[in-house]
């Protein structure tokens, strides 16, 4: 009964490699904006940093951040913190990101560049040298 145990719990095992969600190619690292809503991003400070449970951004003030999975081809993130400072000349496009990110966004990524998207706003960023 002993060596069967080893053969019963193979189709297990199978069973759940075959459910896995295969982890996104995005790279873990930090992405630079390009455009926000289509305009250009107006600081050159604006970053977003992805980390495997974590996601971090700043239009160039302010900072935001919280848990991060990468599910299906979105960003699912929550709960988001952000810092509450007067930006002048940054809040609008502070407020579109901090809603495309908590709006669980779809996301495409390669060769060094991400488009990130929900019904009410996008970004594109590139991959920070």
């Amino acid at each position: 009964m002993k060596s069967l145990l080893p053969l019963l719990a193979l189709p297990l095992l199978i069973a759940g490699t075959a459910i896995a969600e295969p982890r996104s190619n995005l790279p873990l690292s930090a992405w630079k904006f390009v455009a926000i809503d289509g305009k250009s991003a107006v600081s050159p400070k604006a970053e977003l940093r992805i980390f495997e449970d974590r996601i971090e951004a700043s239009v160039g003030c302010n900072g935001m951040g919280g848990d991060l999975r990468l599910e299906s081809g979105r960003m699912i993130t929550g709960p988001m913190m952000s810092t509450q400072m007067y930006c002048n000349g940054l809040m609008e496009q502070e407020r579109a990101v901090a809603d495309l990110l908590s709006a669980s966004p779809s996301f495409f990524a390669e060769g060094g560049r991400m488009f990130i998207h929900s019904d009410k706003h996008q970004a594109e960023l590139t991959l920070a040298r």
